[in-house]
């Protein structure tokens, strides 16, 4: 669960940002809400990633937690993940709450590369990399097989996850409008046909 947790705190981190900045470029309110949507599930997946390091780091360094590079660098991911989150409240305008927090995810994407880059910049404890696109992994085949398999599996969730997120984000913001009131209705007539 670590490894997956942890290369989709960093993608949904970069795909957050991404529309944070199509928001601001081009102005699309959908784009406002998928950030707003992406920022609480990377925030779970930043803290499954520390927790699930930390339970893994204790057998195997003695201690739940050290200032290691990657890992403080993670830390520093949810913070920002958690930051993205309060701009969305902070301000009674929803827009300039929009685009205070593209503004934080953009400038937050610094973040990604020194995350990524940690171990082989600086002296860690945490070990290189597994997966590289430029030679063979390093992890024997009975294991790195059923590691593909979770990172696929985290993927797919992450992607239903952002889409029911999103909608509700949308429902939410739409609330107002009549095609929300006809949708309601509409399912609530279903649902007293069907009693």
């Amino acid at each position: 669960m670590h490894v997956p947790a942890s290369f989709l705190a960093l993608a949904g981190y970069f795909l957050m940002a991404a529309a944070g900045a199509i928001g601001l470029i081009w102005k699309m309110k959908l784009s406002y809400m998928v950030m707003k949507a992406a920022a609480p599930i990377g925030a779970a997946l930043t803290f499954l990633a520390l927790f699930t390091g930390a339970v893994w780091g204790k057998p195997t360094w003695g201690s739940y937690w050290v200032w290691d590079a990657r890992i403080t660098s993670m830390l520093i991911l949810l913070f920002l993940y958690f930051g993205v989150l309060a701009l969305q409240y902070a301000f009674h305008n929803e827009e300039a709450g929009n685009k205070a927090s593209a503004v934080l995810a953009l400038v937050g994407t610094v973040n990604i590369p020194i995350i990524y880059k940690s171990v082989d910049w600086w002296y860690t404890l945490h070990q290189p990399s597994t997966i590289k696109l430029t030679s063979a992994p390093s992890m024997h085949p009975d294991m790195f097989q059923p590691l593909l398999l979770m990172i696929l599996g985290f993927y797919c969730f992450y992607v239903v996850a952002l889409c029911l997120f999103t909608r509700v984000e949308i429902l939410r913001r739409e609330r107002k409008t009549t095609w929300v009131g006809d949708l309601i209705g509409s399912s609530n007539n279903a649902v007293e046909g069907g009693k």
